[in-house]
């Protein structure tokens, strides 16, 4: 009986195990191992090594600053109580506000958002070892949403700019920032998108390609540092779109290529040399594309080119679709705005346009806001005039004050409209029996801030006002 099992056992062996061995394995590394493997290789970066987001917040961390600001503010104003109580009627409150900041060079220049200090009397730094100093404001740019502060400091940790053009979707990013005044906070999330266009700024010359992620940004953030995993600066955390006001999946930051031009500018010059293009440009549909026998929905249309500007000496055409410049495809209006950003009046750059089916190149040399290649100096701000900032009104603005032009006051300096009471909101149609739509059309019609005869527009409240003026 021992020797039958043994022989049934030794017979089963062979023919319905060993050989079915082989096939098992075959089966394993074929499906098995092709499963497992993407989920190691997805947790690695290029050179195999794992993801490790310690270094980059480490060195992020103290380069982060504590923005804090005050200022005083009328607590009421109306105009009904001022004629029979006078000035003193109206009492001040003490406002603040706070944000945060990245410290870019060991003595102390600090880049923050512009509308973190915007209006601030008083703006406080406090760093990451709970050191506190008075900030200076350098200078600021509002189409951008950018600000260069100094502190008095020294030998101070600094975030090196690395390069946001490089970034991929899907790529891992930090922010860190002091969101509800909680400060030195990091969050992780993945680059969403590029070229991001949310219309935050309706400035003339404003510029918008933000890079969109999903890493946590609430109050507080803006200003904040968007890092990749080397802990190299990318971008400046500025926005969130939430129909509540706090985290809600999306969040911007101004890319560092736009980031650091318009800084150097503000160091260097105290204002921004903003290079103008003279065109006025839509994005691309099919049929254009059918048209002009592009092979993609890309590029920029030129729906206007204004006399004199850039543009129109390179003969440029309305049209055209400008489909790259200086070699580098044009994706969309915001990338091109962006591509434009970086580039100072006088610059010469070759752009690449398609007319009549037929692709074409010319040089263009950039131009300034006064429309020549000269420095713009501080006193010629972008969208500023006698020290007042203006933009264009919106559609509903244009309706509630039953008008088809006109400029709003968007923040008041030292300057004739500061003295002479007009203050944010303030809408201006005409200057010197001149219609007014652009910050542009105020300084023509201002002979660039030095004539001023009559000034009418409505005040916030939508009184309406005409003043003439002995200037």
């Amino acid at each position: 009986m021992a020797l039958l099992g043994g022989v049934v056992a030794l017979f089963a062996y062979t023919r319905l195990v060993e050989k079915p061995m082989n096939n098992v394995a075959g089966e394993t590394l074929a499906v098995v191992t092709p499963v497992a493997r993407p989920l190691l290789t997805s947790y690695e970066i290029p050179d195999g090594q794992q993801i490790d987001f310690t270094y980059a917040a480490e060195q992020t961390v103290h380069a982060v600053v504590h923005v804090t600001t005050s200022a005083k503010i009328n607590q009421t104003e109306n105009p009904f109580f001022q004629f029979f109580y006078g000035d003193g009627y109206n009492s001040k409150k003490e406002v603040h506000g706070y944000g945060s900041g990245v410290i870019i060079s060991s003595d102390g220049y600090i880049i923050t958002n512009n509308h973190v200090i915007e209006d601030a009397e008083n703006i406080s730094v406090k760093l990451n070892d709970n050191r506190e100093f008075k900030a200076e404001v350098i200078g600021r740019d509002p189409t951008t949403d950018l600000a260069l502060l100094k502190i008095k400091a020294e030998n101070l940790s600094f975030l090196k700019y690395g390069d946001s053009d490089k970034l991929r979707l899907g790529e891992w990013v930090l922010a860190v920032g002091n969101p509800f005044n909680l400060t030195s906070s990091v969050t992780a999330g993945i680059v969403s998108a590029k070229g991001r266009n949310i219309q935050l700024n309706n400035s003339d010359y404003s510029i918008e390609s933000y890079i969109q992620t999903d890493a946590a940004l609430n109050p507080g953030n803006s200003g904040g540092a968007l890092v990749d995993t080397k802990g190299q600066l990318v971008g400046i955390t500025c926005a969130i779109i939430s129909p509540s006001g706090a985290y809600a999946g999306n969040s911007f930051a101004i890319p560092v290529t736009i980031v650091k031009k318009v800084i150097d500018d503000l160091r260097q010059f105290g204002t921004v040399q903003r290079a103008i293009i003279g065109i006025e440009m839509r994005e691309v549909n099919e049929e254009d594309t059918k048209k002009q026998n592009l092979n993609e929905v890309k590029g920029v249309y030129i729906s206007v080119v204004r006399d004199g500007g850039a543009a129109d000496e390179a003969n440029l055409k309305a049209g055209d679709i400008i489909t790259k410049l200086d070699g580098v495809q044009v994706e969309s209006p915001s990338a091109f705005q962006e591509m434009v950003g970086r580039h100072r009046p006088g610059d010469k750059s070759t752009i690449t346009y398609m007319r009549n089916g037929k692709e074409n190149n010319v040089t263009i040399t950039m131009k300034n806001i006064a429309g020549n290649t000269g420095l713009v100096t501080k006193g010629m701000g972008t969208s500023e005039v006698m020290g007042a900032t203006f933009e264009q009104l919106s559609s509903s603005e244009k309706q509630m004050f039953q008008t088809e032009y006109g400029v709003k006051i968007v923040s008041v300096e030292d300057g004739w409209f500061k003295d002479h009471g007009f203050g944010k909101g303030t809408i201006i149609i005409s200057v010197n029996g001149k219609k007014v739509r652009t910050s542009d059309e105020m300084r023509q019609a201002t002979n660039n801030g030095s004539v001023l005869k009559s000034i009418e527009g409505f005040e916030s409240n939508g009184g309406y006002f005409n003043y003439r003026i002995g200037r």
